[in-house]
Order: structure tokens, then C-alpha cells, then sequence
């Protein structure tokens, strides 16, 4: 029955059926409906491409509820009234925010063509944070409207990082143990892995997270959400993720998307240089440089990938694994300049010595 029953949701989903069923509440049924992504996962989401005429609307199922949904409505349209672009939630012919169809949500917004930012171009990178940081000043004072779920994060990165470390020091016991291949590559990267964590666990431990502002975060700020439109102008989507959290956090995600790629590879230049022009906007204390450079030095994947080889070690495609944690270990030489050149840095910039 539950197969049937997730059978029954992907067929609701189909073009055929958006278009006879969700269109007409926006008075789009004679529209052309191109599916763009679609994602069965605990998460359900798919997203359309509407075409009408000359215009183009993108069509979206979402995966939360009603709360969650008014609280993303709201963070758009704040941000649309400051002056950020952001592609407005438009109403049903109901002047409803959204469509509900067999338990299911969706929303339309207009269709913004343009390009991804090129993580390989410096002019993409530094408008994009200077966009970041006009997001973060716009919405210090942000509040949802009435039946709005509260989105908030801030959570103590210091206690998850401390618990990260903790299952790095496990994970070595576990490879001593099985001594496979794996393992002997992790065994092996272990002593920089290992110093890495421990950079960020102390640098944690000095900071103080009352210092740290808050603000509407995106928290999924990466080239794929980041569109140019043909007049250079820069489109933020998909606010899925939107919640208020640290201003910190949201700019350590942009760069450790940016930092992991091959050609801009742990790149302190880059990371100065955005810093640079996000604070002309939105200054940052030691606090947040510290928070910044925490979260930036930890291996991340090294963590990720040891811990759900080891919970899953006896039912796992070990070789995928294998090439998972080759790749994470690849750059840790990197990684550690980058770390060593930041903290000295930040030692510099606020006469304070680690």
C-alpha cells in the first residue's frame, strides 16, 4: 500500500496533471508546463517551468507546511520592499499566497532568466557577497507575518563542533579496528584531519555567540540560487531554507561551497577580498571572524563521510566510499595554509594573539 500510495503522488505530479489541476487556480490552464526537477525523497519538491504566451512563471511545489510557507512568503516580500531581488510569491486568482491540491502546496513566481554566478569569475564572487551583506542590513528587524512558523537557527556550533570532534576521535578507534582500505586512507590523513578539527573546536571554545548578529539568513547562498539577469543584475531563488540565524553563518556557507572547488581552492585572496566588500555594508566583530574561521577550518567531508562509513560499514558501496574520502583528504595541504594565513590574519587585524 505505501508504494501504491507514493506511486499515486508522482502521478499527481505529472504535467499533464499540474496543468488540469494547480494552473487553473492562476488562470494558466492553456499554458505550455515543462518539468524542470522533481525530488522523491522525504522532501518532496518538484519545480515547473510555466510558459504563457511571452510570459514565464516557475511553479513549485514545496515541502513543508502552511507556518513554514507564510514565513518563506514573508522574507521575499520584505526583502522585494528593500530593494532586493527576489522574485515575488504571486497570488491565485483567490488572492490566495499559495495553491493546495491533495495535501500538497504550491507556489508561482515569475520566471528569472539569466545565468548562474560563475564561481570563476572575481566580479560574480564580490557582487554576490556585497548582495549578502545589503540581504543581512535589510533584515535585522525582520518579523513574519501573522501564522508564520518562527525559523530560527543559532544554534551552539561550538557544542556541535565539540561532538564532531569527539566522533572524529571514535572514527580513528573504528578504523584501527577494521583496518581496510578505507581506513588506511583515513588512518593516514588522520594527524591533519584531526589538527584541523582541533583548530576550530579551540577557536569555538574563545567565542563568545551573544556577540554574533542575527539576522534573516538564506542559508542555501550558493551559485545555483544566484542568478544574473542580462542586465547584470543579480536574482536571489529558492528560499527553502530562509530563517532568521547568525549573519556569520550564512556567509561561512557561501565560502565553503567556494573554497572546496578545484580552481578557487582554499583561495585566501578571494576570501579577503569579499570580506572587504561586505563590510563596507555590514561590518563583522572578532567574534564572527573567529565564528568565520571555525567553521571554514573544519573538515567538513572528512567528518561526514568517515561517520556514515563506520554507522554503515557493513551494508555500504565501500568503493564509493573510498573515492569520497580520496577527494575530501585531496586538499587538506590547502586547507591548513588557508587556516594558518586566516587566523594570522585576524591576529593582525584585531592586535589579539591565538
Amino acid at each position: 500500500m505505501p508504494e501504491l500510495a507514493k506511486l499515486y503522488d508522482i502521478n499527481l505530479l505529472s504535467e499533464e496533471n499540474i496543468k488540469n489541476s494547480v494552473l487553473p487556480y492562476y488562470n494558466l490552464e492553456n499554458s505550455e508546463v515543462t518539468s524542470i526537477k522533481f525530488k522523491d525523497t522525504e522532501k518532496q519538491r518538484a519545480v515547473y517551468r510555466i510558459t504563457d504566451n511571452d510570459k514565464d512563471y516557475c511553479l513549485k511545489k514545496v515541502y513543508f507546511d502552511k507556518g513554514e510557507l507564510l514565513f518563506v512568503y514573508s522574507a521575499v516580500e520584505w526583502l522585494y520592499r528593500n530593494g532586493i531581488n527576489a522574485p515575488r510569491i504571486l497570488p491565485n486568482k483567490n488572492n490566495g499566497r499559495f495553491v493546495e491540491y491533495e495535501n500538497m502546496l504550491f507556489i508561482l513566481t515569475p520566471w528569472i532568466d539569466g545565468r548562474k554566478c560563475d564561481y570563476d569569475s572575481k566580479d560574480d564572487i564580490l557582487s554576490s557577497c556585497i548582495n549578502l551583506s545589503k540581504i543581512h542590513k535589510a533584515c535585522f528587524n525582520f518579523f513574519p507575518i501573522k501564522g508564520s512558523t518562527m525559523r530560527k537557527g543559532c544554534n551552539n556550533f561550538f557544542e556541535s563542533i565539540n561532538k564532531h570532534f569527539e566522533r572524529l576521535l571514535l572514527n580513528s578507534n573504528l578504523a584501527f579496528k577494521y583496518g581496510d582500505y578505507f581506513s588506511k586512507i583515513f588512518l593516514t590523513y588522520f594527524d591533519k584531519g584531526l589538527y584541523l578539527a582541533k583548530v576550530s573546536n579551540e577557536i569555538l571554545a574563545t567565542t563568545n555567540f551573544n556577540n554574533l548578529s542575527t539576522s534573516l539568513c538564506h542559508m542555501d547562498y550558493v551559485n545555483k540560487n544566484l542568478i544574473f539577469d542580462d542586465t547584470d543584475e543579480i536574482w536571489i531563488i529558492d528560499f527553502d531554507k530562509c530563517r532568521i540565524d547568525f549573519c556569520v553563518h550564512d556567509l561561512s556557507y557561501f565560502f565553503r561551497r567556494l573554497l572546496k572547488r578545484d580552481k578557487t581552492n582554499w583561495n585566501i585572496d578571494i576570501v579577503l577580498s569579499c570580506l572587504e566588500e561586505y563590510e563596507k555594508i555590514h561590518p563583522l566583530n572578532i567574534d564572527e571572524y573567529k565564528y568565520l574561521l571555525a567553521y571554514l577550518s573544519f573538515p567538513q567531508k572528512y567528518w561526514k563521510i568517515s561517520r556514515d562509513y563506520y554507522r554503515n560499514i557493513d551494508k555500504c558501496n565501500k568503493k564509493t566510499f573510498v573515492n569520497m574520502l580520496s577527494k575530501s583528504v585531496k586538499n587538506f595541504n590547502s586547507q591548513i595554509e588557508f587556516t594558518e594565513t586566516f587566523m594570522e590574519y585576524i591576529n593582525k587585524k584585531f592586535n589579539v594573539k591565538y
